[in-house]
């Protein structure tokens, strides 16, 4: 027999009035206790006591649900693995609640909830999805709203010190309706990364100084990165015997290939609309909401600018600089297999680098670190495009989410928002960030021994304390169907990357698909908010002739190229992020 929600709240109650504590005069919880923190949880913004109140304070909440087995699944970051490995066992023995934390591919990921969702089965009990599904979750009324559960069904197991104002990420999980319906579990940023060592050397700076007339730094515009991209490719060449290349992609047809581009690779370029986190009315996908929420379009004919000239000038980019600037071998590559690329000290600079790559980075074995594990590249603001203008997102940012849905078993996802909760709580969080350096709290960030690790990692620390940290933010609530309507992208997006198609032609096939998935979800009235409500289509210079996106086609798409030195960029970074 399941425990109902009546249930549940007795057993809470029961337990934490038995002498204020149950777990009191257990000598067998007070020595796990002190033993998960000194074997795994030194490193915390909690003192010992409070990490030892917060622990017993999981161990109490957790005796309805002791001996059950839980299931919940993540994609396989290395955040993920050290939950997996240390934060699932270490919550198992705490509790006595049997967690298997399940990796898979992140495209598995999103199929199972999509199934889950659909068909009302309980594959998992908990599941860790991109907060890029915000809009899915808002819209089907089947995922777990959980500003509501925690003041009803989840008041007694919600954790005291959960502290929802130090996540750095909520404002991503939360809908237009002010609740939160995802938990940031990690967080990692698409950044601009480049061979420190490289730029700094005099004779490199006087031979680009001698061709493009400015000087070599941190590119702050799209056409400085290329200058930056061809200097490197064709007139370097060569470093200590090893051929360089002045930018790192990858271009194969394969789901991750959609990361590339939906990723807010359009919104760098200026596509979408001013508005902090996603752009309002145009969001970073070119689909345009109405003042009630509700999607009216992606195509330019629609008010929408998917296939603006602005998006067309994002993908010509990334088809002509895989081409000419990158290894030959990119253009077969999926998203895993360029990653590593980078650390093989043959490239110069990347546009689009995902900091979930920092912690294998920093390697001591790798090629881009030198004899004292300092690193020899660094991380810096992306560059924006030429219809990019002040107030909008410069570029992702990744947040991976504890998500739940009503087709689990009340038990069951009670128990699995325990545990997540557990591998977001203070006392485990700074660990977590110091093996797999994606942060999820600012009072992490801004600790100690961040500021201590910060020399060894490129510039994440420094980007996460400033202020412009914010201007990096994920997929919106504009996208109705992130499970249907993520695929369209890459399938669309592979022609013309192989160069089968123009980028123009990829993108008016990419947006009247969108089109299409959102009006067929409007005729089945799936929604009970925030339903799509196409526009009539227009001729599409109406549109394009009125102010904001879409906008129309610049005279001129690659102004002169500026630059800034690293370090004036990083005391401008570290004086905003000063507190």
């Amino acid at each position: 027999m399941k425990p109902t929600r009546m249930r549940l709240s007795l057993l809470a109650a029961s337990v934490m009035m038995a002498s204020g504590s149950l777990h009191a005069d257990n000598h067998d919880t007070s020595a796990i206790i002190e033993r998960l923190i000194d074997e795994h949880f030194q490193d915390s913004t909690l003192t010992r006591d409070e990490q030892i109140a917060e622990l017993e304070w999981f161990a109490q909440a957790a005796e309805p649900f002791r001996d059950m087995e839980i299931n919940v699944v993540s994609e396989g970051l290395t955040t993920h693995v050290y939950e997996r490995d240390v934060l699932a066992e270490a919550f198992s023995e705490l509790t006595g609640i049997d967690i298997t934390h399940n990796i898979i591919g992140e495209g598995d990921v999103v199929n199972n909830m999509q199934t889950q969702m659909q068909s009302g089965r309980n594959i998992y009990d908990g599941y860790v999805n991109d907060s890029d599904a915000i809009g899915t979750h808002i819209r089907y009324g089947t995922t777990i709203n959980l500003s509501e559960a925690m003041e009803n069904e989840w008041a007694d197991y919600t954790l005291p010190t959960l502290d929802l104002d130090d996540f750095i990420g909520i404002q991503y999980t939360t809908g237009p309706d002010g609740n939160i319906y995802q938990l940031p579990t990690q967080q990692f940023a698409n950044l601009y990364w480049f061979r420190h060592d490289w730029f700094q050397r005099e004779d490199l700076q006087e031979q680009f100084r001698e061709i493009y007339g400015y000087d070599l730094g941190v590119p702050t515009n799209w056409t400085a990165y290329e200058d930056i991209a061809e200097f490197f490719t064709e007139h370097v060449g060569e470093i200590d015997g090893e051929t360089v290349y002045g930018h790192m992609d990858y271009g194969r047809r394969d789901p991750s290939l959609g990361w590339r581009f939906h990723d807010s690779w359009l919104s760098m370029a200026g596509m979408g609309s001013p508005g902090v986190p996603f752009g309002n009315p145009v969001d970073d996908w070119g689909i345009r909401v109405n003042e009630d929420s509700e999607p009216v379009g992606a195509s330019v004919s629609r008010g929408g600018a998917t296939n603006s000239p602005a998006s067309v000038f994002a993908v010509t980019k990334m088809v002509d600089w895989l081409r000419d600037y990158a290894p030959p071998e990119a253009q077969g590559m999926t998203f895993g297999e360029a990653g590593p690329v980078p650390a093989q000290g043959q490239i110069a600079q990347q546009i689009f680098w995902y900091t979930a790559f920092t912690a294998d980075m920093t390697s001591p074995d790798v090629a881009v670190t030198d004899e004292d594990g300092n690193p020899k590249w660094r991380m810096a603001p992306s560059p924006t495009g030429p219809y990019w203008e002040e107030g909008m997102k410069v570029g992702y940012q990744d947040v991976g989410s504890w998500t739940f849905f009503d087709s689990t078993p009340e038990d069951r996802r009670t128990a699995a928002w325990l545990y997540a909760q557990f591998t977001t709580a203070k006392t485990v969080s700074l660990e977590k960030l110091m093996a797999g350096l994606t942060p999820i709290r600012e009072s992490d960030v801004f600790s100690e021994q961040m500021t201590e690790m910060a020399p060894k990692l490129g510039g994440l620390v420094e980007f996460y304390r400033s202020p412009n940290e914010s201007m990096w933010t994920p997929s919106s609530t504009n996208v109705p169907d992130y499970p249907r309507m993520a695929p369209l992208w890459w399938q669309n997006l592979a022609p013309a990357v192989s160069g089968d198609i123009t980028p123009k032609e990829a993108l008016d096939n990419l947006a009247a698909d969108l089109d299409s998935i959102m009006a067929r979800l409007a005729r089945a009235r799936v929604f009970e908010t925030y339903s799509p409500v196409l526009n009539e289509e227009r001729d599409p210079e109406y549109w394009l002739s009125q102010e904001g996106s879409p906008k129309a086609k610049l005279d001129n798409e690659m102004p002169e190229g500026k630059t800034v030195p690293y370090d004036q960029m990083m005391e401008d970074w570290m004086a905003a992020g000063s507190r």
